[in-house]
């Protein structure tokens, strides 16, 4: 740059046209064009105007982002958000969680009837379940929540300071008060001695469930919700210091994430056009009224 600005300034735009081997108006043009942002700025505002828009799309990856500018009508390869996302600095590694409930070896010939087939053509067809933890600074937070396969929806959560069957049980409570009677819809989980309890399967059977069980240490069979609580402790829990805050606080950081946000605004890679899970919901729901 500084060389073609000394040599225009010696030798003049027609000299230096000549010797660059290129037309007037083509000098010119870029002299226009050399001050304003290219494509990849342009793309970088638009990709800081949508981690602007709620505190937790800070955490969206490559291929969210992708989808969330595809949504406001921005469509760009997933090799161009990348390299503009990561030469902005937002691109983040993957951390994942453990599995913490233990398999009971008297389970384990329970048919897993989910056969890692994620998918349902309608809601509350097939639900996942499963526990994690967290460290408070008051002890260990368990977590249990429910996620319908069909939209990735969270429908019930449980939380407290222990990981008895009573806390899975009043997990599937949740869904009796709340749908009724669910006759024929699998639920699916691990083979934790919680799930495969007397009194858990008794809940199970209360509510019309169907019981499915992953194989022994076969972690892919609940792979879909193993992903949520990697999204959950990736995307919120491990961006504070939860180890100092009360089991409470931290229960209700969870609980307005997911259904103030993972529910109704984040983008979900699962759902068609990246539609977060209450909205392919409703979508449903209006498509089915309209018919």
């Amino acid at each position: 740059h500084l060389f073609v600005n000394e040599f225009r300034c010696k030798y003049g735009v027609k000299a230096i046209c000549r010797f660059l081997k290129i037309s007037e108006s083509g000098y010119y043009r870029w002299l226009r064009n050399q001050n304003k942002p290219g494509a990849r700025q342009l793309l970088l505002v638009k990709i800081q105007g949508i981690l602007s828009e709620h505190s937790d799309n800070r955490n969206y990856g490559v291929r969210r982002m992708q989808t969330a500018l595809s949504q406001r009508g921005t469509h760009v390869s997933l090799r161009t958000v990348y390299r503009t996302m990561s030469e902005a600095g937002l691109v983040h590694r993957h951390r994942r969680p453990h599995g913490i409930t233990k398999a009971d070896t008297a389970a384990q010939d329970r048919e897993n009837l989910i056969k890692r087939d994620f998918s349902a053509e309608k809601p509350l067809n097939k639900l996942l379940t499963d526990i994690t933890e967290v460290q408070c600074s008051d002890g260990k937070l368990y977590i249990s929540p429910v996620l319908d396969c069909f939209n990735g929806e969270i429908i019930a959560l449980e939380m407290r300071d222990n990981m008895k069957k009573e806390l899975c049980i009043d997990t599937v409570k949740q869904l009796r008060e709340k749908y009724g009677r669910l006759d024929g819809t699998i639920l699916h989980s691990d083979r934790g001695c919680q799930y495969t309890s007397y009194a858990f399967r008794r809940s199970l059977v209360s509510a019309g469930l169907v019981q499915s069980l992953s194989g022994t240490a076969h972690c892919y069979d609940n792979a879909r919700m193993e992903s949520f609580f990697a999204t959950l402790k990736k995307e919120k829990l491990y961006q504070m210091p939860i180890y100092k805050m009360k089991r409470d606080e931290v229960k209700t950081i969870i609980f307005r994430y997911i259904f103030g946000y993972y529910n109704t605004q984040r983008v979900n890679s699962f759902n068609e056009g990246g539609l977060p899970p209450v909205a392919l919901r409703s979508s449903r729901e209006l498509s089915h009224h309209a018919a």
